[in-house]
């Protein structure tokens, strides 16, 4: 059965804090950091973006397992913030990590959830062998406007997952996806900064999705919650992935480890795979994982997937683990923060 292979990630090292952030908008900051269930959120520095992150969090994926990149034959970038509107950030990747020649690539996008669509397409070409190894990544480095809610969320970051058949450490059984057309956040093409309906984005958009999807897993597998170690869920902010876990029935002992947004904030493409990371950071053969991601406009895929004893050999330790990563802050001011994030633009930055 095909399933991950290895899995790297990567977190920029500086913070900001929703303190800081209430401090310029006039904000009260404990009711934003307890609204959202968030502490800081990863800022991307100047010269970090979607190729970046990505190219780091492949390499950390690399590092760990003895793959040769030239077996790698598709890669699949999902973001809301690739560098480029017209140039793929796939290529840009594969040549950063040594890939042939001949290979399939896109970009992907389907708000949050465009890194997990990946990984099914991969899957699903490693199982009809119409390639030996596969990486999907889910990364981003995304926008939220100055003084709007999701500049207290709006964070950095991104995973890589190479899916083969061959020295499988999770084995994925089954996926599959819900989806709607439900508008709940969006950006038009040349607007800078997304828009979002506020409330609709709970209930009709991420809860609604989550729920029929987890719901549809475990109905397709004959599993109950229980049956579970670990669940993860796509974390827009810290209350509503721990809300959707209570909802399906799940423990804060299967989902806190997976939960990292009131640490790092919300990577948006990179959230679900990130959280499924730190799983695998501490997962042991044997255990069951459940992962349900959810992208706005709108839709969720689900995992269901089991540790195999090949974990026992891998080596997780060739790369930064996701705690090592949230370990390692540097503060940053809002100046600063507007700086890197280009909503203060100075001479050296105007083309």
């Amino acid at each position: 059965m095909s399933g991950i292979v290895s899995y790297g990630s990567y977190i920029p090292v500086y913070r900001i804090k929703p303190e800081e952030i209430a401090r310029i908008w006039g904000d009260e900051p404990e009711k934003m950091r307890d609204n959202l269930f968030i502490f800081s959120k990863s800022v991307p520095s100047p010269d970090e973006d979607v190729a970046t992150i990505s190219v780091e969090a492949a390499r950390n994926a690399l590092s760990r397992c003895d793959i040769n990149p030239q077996d790698i034959g598709a890669i699949y970038v999902g973001s809301e913030s690739h560098p480029y509107a017209v140039k793929p950030t796939g290529t840009i990747v594969a040549a950063s990590i040594g890939m042939p020649l001949q290979y399939f690539a896109a970009d992907y996008e389907f708000a949050c959830k465009a890194g997990t669509a990946g990984m099914q397409n991969v899957k699903a070409m490693v199982d009809s062998n119409y390639i030996k190894y596969g990486i999907a990544i889910g990364a981003d480095t995304s926008q939220g406007a100055p003084g709007d809610a999701l500049e207290y969320t709006a964070s950095a970051g991104g995973t890589a997952v190479i899916i083969g058949k061959e020295k499988v450490i999770v084995e994925i059984n089954h996926t599959l996806s819900v989806s709607t057309d439900t508008p709940d956040f969006w950006r038009r093409e040349g607007e800078p900064y997304p828009k979002h309906g506020e409330r609709f984005t709970g209930e009709p958009g991420y809860f609604k999705h989550i729920i029929a999807a987890g719901k549809a897993m475990m109905e397709k597998m004959d599993t109950k919650p229980s049956d579970y170690d670990y669940a993860v869920f796509h974390q827009p902010n810290g209350k509503f992935p721990m809300r959707a876990a209570k909802m399906l029935g799940f423990t804060e002992e299967q989902y806190k480890t997976g939960l990292l947004t009131p640490y790092i904030g919300n990577t948006y493409s990179g959230s679900t795979m990130t959280g499924l990371s730190a799983i695998l950071d501490e997962a042991k053969p044997g255990d069951k994982i459940l992962a349900v991601s959810f992208g706005s406009g709108a839709g969720s895929d689900a995992f269901d997937m089991t540790v195999t004893d090949e974990m026992k050999k891998y080596k997780r330790d060739r790369a930064p683990t996701i705690k090592k990563m949230i370990e390692k802050i540097m503060y940053i001011d809002y100046g600063t923060y507007s700086k890197f994030r280009k909503i203060i633009i100075t001479g050296d930055s105007v083309e």
